[in-house]
């Protein structure tokens, strides 16, 4: 990974946003516990957020890499006697963190909620969303000029029968799948709250697919021509894409599922005021540049300076507008049916 480039005045930045004080030799450093994704993310982190973090607030952090299931279950272990400050976990999890009352709200004196786009706002503000990424459609135009087929505009243009034996779709297992379950009910008039409507489109469309992909990566499928589309993330379709493969990545006109990745201070931290100017600290511009270049996640803010080779592999602040939150409260109450009802009717028909 690249080593992340440093810009003067960054300090004076991100001070003036997490209401930081300036370093001082003789105050006492806090240990401030952050517990969040691995791999690449957590590289990123450990080169490029967590020094400048560290110089400005005079604190140490010890950063714990785990799956948002795996944080949320030491968040659960814990809960008596927390030992983690701060956790970054998906929109998924953090709906039931938040409802077992692991979380605490986010103080908006310290973290600027103001500036935070809507869809990266949670419910009652127990954590904010720091980075976006799209659920949508992934598709290889070639293939679909070659033969003579209108690229797909909208979820239901998944069913079309040209389509036949050339769709990988995703599992109910992965949030992928639920993204195509919720995108399908809403285009064809219903919502999570009313899941019929998605059943019906989704059997339609899965007449054409060759697979139901449990792993979340359908690149292979690709590659090797087993897939013309499937349902995927921009991100993830950005990385296929810098391997000169021809695939593109398309918004739904009728809405692309929002994937969002969020910060949470832990209910009764040993360091929550610190975890509170933590919060603060990732939504700096500077943050948010580092974090999309390292990640591809896009920015949740305004104001966030881009290379412009990165156009198109993130969720840019003017795609905003074509994403759709889910609603993880009912998906959470409902998910152990939903997929259940998928392998009756989806999967095994």
């Amino acid at each position: 990974m690249r080593r992340r480039k440093r810009f003067l005045g960054l300090a004076v930045a991100v001070l003036a946003l997490a209401g930081c004080a300036a370093p001082n030799p003789s105050a006492s450093a806090g240990t401030l516990v952050v517990a969040g994704y691995g791999g690449s993310f957590e590289t990123a982190f450990r080169q490029a957020i967590l020094p400048d973090f560290e110089k400005t607030c005079s604190c140490k952090v010890t950063y714990i890499p785990g799956a948002s299931s795996d944080t949320v279950a030491k968040l659960k272990a814990q809960q008596g006697s927390p030992q983690i400050d701060v956790a970054l976990i998906d929109d998924g999890p953090q709906a039931q963190a938040a409802q077992a009352g692991l979380l605490t709200p986010v103080d908006p004196k310290v973290v600027p909620l103001g500036q935070v786009a809507d869809v990266a706002r949670m419910p009652g503000d127990t954590g904010v969303g720091f980075g976006l990424t799209a659920t949508g459609l992934a598709y290889n135009p070639q293939w679909f000029a070659e033969h003579g087929v209108p690229e797909p505009r909208t979820w239901l243009d998944l069913a079309d029968p040209r389509l036949k034996g050339q769709l990988v779709l995703p599992s109910i297992t992965n949030t992928y799948g639920i993204g195509l379950l919720v995108g399908a009910a809403r285009a064809n008039g219903g919502s999570e709250t009313d899941i019929g409507p998605g059943f019906d489109a989704v059997r339609r469309i899965a007449a054409n697919a060759v697979t139901f992909d449990t792993t979340a990566d359908v690149s292979n499928y690709f590659l090797q021509g087993q897939a013309a589309a499937s349902v995927w993330g921009v991100s993830r379709v950005a990385t296929l894409a810098d391997k000169n493969f021809p695939v593109k990545f398309g918004y739904p006109d009728d809405g692309a599922i929002a994937l969002v990745t969020t910060a949470n201070v832990v209910n009764k931290a040993p360091h929550a005021d610190l975890g509170q100017k933590f919060v603060a600290f990732l939504l700096g511009t500077q943050a948010q540049a580092e974090l999309a270049k390292a990640t591809y996640d896009g920015s949740v803010v305004q104001g966030v300076s881009l290379d412009p080779a990165l156009a198109g592999k993130v969720v840019d602040t003017g795609d905003l507008g074509k994403l759709r939150k889910l609603d993880w409260t009912t998906i959470n109450q409902q998910r152990a049916a939903w997929t259940d009802r998928w392998n009756k009717e989806v999967e095994n028909r």
